[in-house]
């Protein structure tokens, strides 16, 4: 290896006036482990937002819906950056019952057993009061499916559901009230693991011809992926939303950009722990695409990376 050919690390100058972008880009250059992954990703996704014939893909999971890491994804549809949604049935759960109701800051340590006796659900270091996520979901839902059965609706896709409930709850702090103001697809491959998926399966036992095809939503994928010119995706966390993300691209022999935001392990062999260049090994992601996996905790890092986005991309 001739030193020539390689790029001196460099101290990270903290100059003022501070910015994130003036930080980010100080962090491109110094070396060093997670930082510079972070200044990577933000170039890849700023030369995937300006690929205006790339369909861009954006996926998560439910949890970080339940933190205030909600506004930015929120904006991140609000704001068209993205053209596909994959994600999982706990992200309708928490939108909606945060559309409803109040969560609040709690603590990890908190106990347990007391909360469970006063009424509460601990996610993390967040506190849900029972009576807002289960029993006001009931309440809401089981009208909201009764009048899609009366207009005759018998099947939908979890993507026409989403629209639906979008227009139904009718809230500028949704998610899923940006995805239907904007008609951008949002797709739920597990929509039976969560609140709202119970919810179907109640209304259902005295509706029996009530039902949801997720078949319809596998082929509005494959009209997407098929169609595309080319495709890049944020994946934040793993599991089944980044998994469908990859799965649907393999069949265009794979991403041609691809930022992962993780905090799981490579060694147990998990898809939430695999780097993404495991993925160019399935054709999943093109062995010249542009990607970087990024180890660290969502609602830490999401917010830098997002407001120097689109510092670089002028919004």
């Amino acid at each position: 290896m001739e030193t020539s050919k390689l790029r001196p690390v460099q101290d990270i100058e903290l100059k003022k006036p501070f910015s994130v972008k003036s930080i980010i880009d100080e962090m491109r250059n110094s070396g060093g482990f997670v930082g510079r992954h972070l200044a990577e990703g933000i170039d890849i996704l700023t030369d995937m937002m300006k690929n205006e014939s790339c369909t861009k893909f954006l996926s998560f999971p439910a949890a970080p819906v339940a933190t205030g890491l909600r506004g930015i994804l929120r904006d991140l549809i609000r704001l068209k950056l993205f053209n596909v949604i994959i994600t999982t049935c706990g992200t309708l759960d928490h939108d909606l019952a945060r559309s409803w109701g109040k969560y609040y800051e709690g603590s990890f340590g908190l106990d347990d057993k007391k909360l469970f006796r006063k009424g509460f659900h601990r996610l993390g270091n967040v506190i849900i009061p029972r009576e807002v996520y289960g029993p006001m979901l009931e309440k809401k839902l089981q009208p909201f499916f009764k009048k899609l059965y009366n207009e005759g609706k018998r099947e939908l896709s979890s993507n026409e559901l989403c629209k639906r409930l979008g227009e139904f709850v009718d809230n500028e702090h949704s998610i899923l009230y940006w995805a239907y103001k904007n008609d951008i697809p949002m797709i739920i491959p597990g929509l039976t693991d969560g609140a709202i998926g119970s919810q179907i399966w109640l209304f259902s036992q005295t509706h029996k011809d009530f039902k949801i095809d997720l078949l319809k939503d596998e082929q509005l994928l494959s009209d997407i992926v098929f169609d595309a010119k080319s495709t890049g995706a944020l994946m934040i966390g793993g599991g089944i939303s980044k998994h469908h993300v990859l799965w649907w691209n393999q069949f265009r022999e794979g991403l041609d950009y691809a930022v992962y935001i993780t905090t799981a392990v490579e060694y147990d062999g998990s898809l939430s722990g695999a780097l993404i260049k495991e993925a160019i090994s399935w054709g999943k992601v093109k062995t010249k695409a542009k990607q970087v996996t990024i180890h660290g905790e969502a609602t830490a890092l999401l917010p830098f990376i997002i407001a120097a986005l689109m510092d670089k991309i002028g919004i």
